[in-house]
């Protein structure tokens, strides 16, 4: 079976052979399981492409990247932004618009916390030896190894860890030639923005149940899904598609990002097929359970989900307008637009000097999309994190915003697709 992305990154977590599947899912979790050996043959570090790139013109100004949407419900307005897993070292800091976003938000939502020691144990923990011992062997062994030595990881650094998540670190790590890295994915770098802002972070998924979604349940379905990782390593077809889809997401290419069923080459066969489902369709609606949840409990909350997550008539975009929120693209539809909020926090992204947010942009006309009126959220699912206790009630009148509520429209039915 081939490799699907990781939503990925995906997040960046995207499906779409093997390991881009996996990647979103994982977030950041590859570069926390991954240990990582210097060597003059290796690719170059993390912190070596970081040092080379903070007297570029990128790292200094940071640009709009990603997807963003403003989301509208009972006179507060939340965010939802897609990311990427895997991350340039020009991208640690968020663009302007982005920024003033995060500035207007009370909470981040991520799909996990790679940060909380707690909730990543089931992805660090031992597995069972007997598993390990029958899915890596033999020839797979040897697979696996060889692409640990190309991958310049310790030998053993990995050797105890679920056999899926073995392979999915080396997926992680696949780009760092064309210089994208696990250590500057999107969601982690948000995580550490909201911490030295003091906002706080909360996870929309169980990493338990992520596991479970990964290994398809079954000792089969895991090995055919490492085979089919071992063989995009193999051939370098993910590297190619890793850059391709980081390259879209750079750009704010959202028609490109639409069309990755079309150009991924990973829904040939029904295990591919199924996957794609389980890493997207299944997951999509506890994601948009628990933004909604958090939302209607009084937040406003900045939803940073991996950006394959928002595509097709299952997106995170139009679930959510199915329940009643005003959904506008702002990334790319408005880039550069967004309002700035008077005492927007100032706060430093990972390994970046501190941006201050630009003010007195004006805000875009744009057309938003309805969803059904007063239509019901989504019962909480299994794994997600409600709102936490004592979150305020939801505002009886529209809250105080700089930024102007958008125009009304008719309402549109539950299945229609956003517009710009």
């Amino acid at each position: 079976m081939r490799l699907v992305s990781s939503s990925f990154l995906s997040s960046i977590r995207f499906p779409f052979s093997w390991a881009r599947g996996a990647l979103p899912a994982l977030v950041g979790a590859c570069c926390a399981l991954a240990g990582v050996a210097a060597q003059a043959a290796c690719p170059p570090s993390a912190i070596g492409s970081l040092e080379r790139s903070r007297s570029s013109s990128d790292q200094r100004s940071g640009a709009d990247r990603g997807l963003l949407w403003r989301i509208e419900k009972d006179g507060r307005t939340s965010w939802l932004y897609g990311t990427i897993h895997l991350g340039r070292a020009p991208w640690l800091r968020p663009g302007p618009t982005v920024q003033r976003a995060l500035g207007q938000s009370d909470a981040l939502a991520l799909e996990i916390d790679v940060r909380d020691p707690a909730a990543m144990k089931p992805l660090t923990q031992p597995a069972d030896p007997a598993l390990v011992a029958r899915l890596l062997s033999g020839e797979r062994a040897r697979r696996l190894a060889r692409q640990n030595e190309i991958a310049c990881v310790t030998p053993g650094a990995n050797a105890t860890l679920q056999p899926i998540l073995q392979v999915t670190a080396l997926t992680g790590l696949a780009g760092r030639a064309d210089g994208l890295y696990p250590d500057f994915g999107i969601d982690e770098m948000l995580a550490v923005w909201a911490r030295n802002a003091n906002k706080p972070v909360f996870a929309l998924e169980n990493p338990a149940a992520q596991l479970e979604m990964l290994t398809g349940g079954s000792e089969e379905e895991e090995a055919a899904q490492i085979d089919s990782a071992l063989d995009e390593l193999e051939s370098g077809q993910l590297r190619a598609q890793l850059k391709e889809l980081a390259d879209a997401w750079g750009r704010s290419d959202l028609a490109r990002l639409a069309r990755y069923p079309e150009w991924c080459d990973c829904m040939r066969t029904p295990a591919e097929q199924r996957l794609m489902t389980r890493l997207l369709d299944d997951r999509n609606p506890i994601l948009a359970a628990g933004i909604a949840r958090m939302h209607d409990g009084g937040q406003r909350v900045f939803a940073a989900v991996g950006a394959l997550h928002m595509i097709g008539a299952q997106g995170l975009p139009t679930l959510l307008a199915a329940q009643g929120f005003t959904v506008t693209e702002v990334l790319p539809g408005e880039r550069g637009t967004l309002p700035a909020a008077a005492e927007e926090p100032e706060a430093e992204a990972a390994a970046a000097p501190p941006v201050r947010s630009a003010r007195g942009s004006r805000s875009a006309k744009a057309a938003p999309v309805r969803g059904k009126a007063g239509a019901r959220a989504a019962a909480p699912a299994k794994g997600t994190k409600a709102a936490p206790k004592g979150a305020k009630p939801a505002a009886k009148a529209p809250a105080k915003s700089a930024a102007k509520p958008a125009a009304k429209t008719p309402a549109k039915p539950a299945a229609s697709k956003t517009r710009r």
